[in-house]
């Protein structure tokens, strides 16, 4: 799948004809970047606000226990598992049909699963349905999102200039922390404003139902994006490839041949999506645990208020946001794997010392602000580079769907069950260092996949 074999020809880290058409570019980042930010929003949200989705929907007898925690994280898991599925549907409609139509089916499904659950009725209201159709929107969410991640890194990285891959690419982990830092902002200005009798008895309900705006905003974006000049190329391949002449035939034989791999080859397609759910497994794990999960341990661990929680988490992800781009950035310079290995190995070093300083009650508020600040740091180095990394495993007639599964899965396995593994270890073993064992052996073994990366695959065009 790393073939040095290309397809086209462009300026070192081209991406195949990109430079000639900058304002398709531009356009294309803000299109493929307003669904990333939406989704991301919600997760985040559903996160921030666990604690209250477990009493309103998990917990009728109201006793407000773990056990409930452990189920909203159950949901949580659940929505993740349905990526994969949904990174397969959409992505082989992507790759056949277009990026374009398929990201605008993705956006309507997202904003309105999301719209809902801030609609839906609680327990107390609708009884044992309830959190039955929350896990059923959740699963929806999965889907859409599964779908989502392939097409708007495969738009972000097609579209990109000359040299500029990494820092498109990185746009798409950028608008995750942006997204996520939205959802913090809105979930701590409702506690700011609300007290906390009306946050739960409604206010958790208003970020949900703000997607709706934001979800049509994205839409109108979509419905006005371009395909893509990769895509293009292929459609005109195959066009000229149905065509009965027998020249036309004979002149894209070479071509088409060179540009099928993963068909010719599902032993290599499946090595190379596990191959590339491995190198993102610590950016998974890393990322979930510090920037989503953070919240909750806060609280259900180290007894911290639901506003000490948001501080520390937007503080975190104010950290990832400042690392993503210039990461991208230098990896168009010196390559992702120096770059998305560094950020994996300090992971590993900090996991323990961050997370004692968070635990240590002597420790100052700036110390306790600067740590959560360098772990969402440490993520941004690897966030930023990735998206165009897992761009450059896969050729443009699977492109979507091979980096859509293998992102999905790796969210599924170490995103989605991060909190749902934090919390019961906790819970059964009462180790408040188990966040820090799971980020340095996740990280750890993520290092050694990134290691294998080719050092000028930045160089490379990507692959037709």
């Amino acid at each position: 799948m790393e073939s040095r074999r290309t397809t086209t020809s462009s300026p070192p880290g081209g991406t195949g004809g990109a430079a000639a058409v900058p304002p398709r570019s531009r356009g294309s980042l803000v299109a493929g970047s307003v669904g990333n930010f939406i989704e991301w929003y919600e997760f985040g949200v559903y996160g921030w606000f666990a604690t209250i989705i477990a009493a309103r929907f998990f917990d009728p007898a109201g006793t407000g226990g773990a056990e409930a925690l452990v189920k909203t994280y159950a949901s949580f898991a659940l929505a993740f598992f349905f990526r994969p599925v949904g990174a397969a549907l959409f992505g082989r409609i992507g790759d056949r049909a277009g990026r374009r139509p398929t990201l605008i089916l993705v956006i309507l499904l997202m904003t309105g699963a999301t719209t809902l659950i801030g609609l839906l009725p609680t327990y107390a209201t609708l009884g044992a349905a309830a959190p039955w159709l929350l896990t059923l929107l959740r699963a929806v969410q999965g889907l859409s999102a599964g779908g989502e991640f392939g097409g708007a890194v495969s738009v972000m990285t097609e579209c990109a200039p000359p040299g500029r891959r990494g820092l498109y690419g990185a746009w798409q982990s950028f608008t995750v922390a942006l997204g996520l830092l939205g959802g913090a902002g809105a979930a701590a200005l409702l506690a700011t404003v609300l007290t906390q009798d009306q946050l739960e008895g409604w206010g958790w309900r208003v970020p949900f139902l703000l997607t709706l705006p934001m979800g049509l905003g994205a839409l109108w974006l979509r419905l006005r994006l371009e395909e893509t000049p990769s895509f293009r190329r292929q459609e005109a391949a195959r066009s000229v490839a149905r065509a009965p002449r027998k020249a036309a035939r004979s002149a894209v034989a070479a071509p088409r041949k060179a540009a099928r791999p993963l068909t010719a080859a599902p032993g290599e397609a499946a090595r190379a999506i596990v191959l590339a759910a491995g190198r993102l497994m610590g950016w998974s794990a890393a990322g979930y645990t510090f920037l989503v999960v953070l919240p909750s341990y806060l609280q259900s661990s180290l007894n911290a208020s639901f506003r000490q929680a948001l501080v520390a988490t937007v503080l975190g992800n104010l950290g990832f946001a400042a690392t993503i781009l210039p990461a991208g950035a230098l990896s168009d310079r010196v390559g992702r794997r120096a770059v998305m290995v560094a950020g994996a190995a300090l992971a590993v070093l900090l996991a323990f010392p961050l997370l004692g300083v968070l635990r240590d009650p002597s420790t100052g508020a700036v110390a306790e602000g600067l740590a959560v600040f360098a772990a969402g740091a440490v993520v941004g180095l690897m966030a930023g580079p990735g998206p165009a990394m897992l761009a450059e495993m896969f050729p443009t007639h699977v492109r979507y769907t091979g980096l859509g599964l293998a992102y999905a899965l790796s969210n599924a396995v170490f995103s989605g069950c991060a909190g749902l593994i934090v919390t019961w270890t906790i819970e059964r073993t009462g180790n408040v260092d188990v966040p820090a064992y799971y980020v340095a052996a996740t990280c750890a073994v993520s290092a050694l996949a990134l290691a294998t990366l080719p050092g000028d695959g930045h160089r490379r065009a990507l692959r037709d």
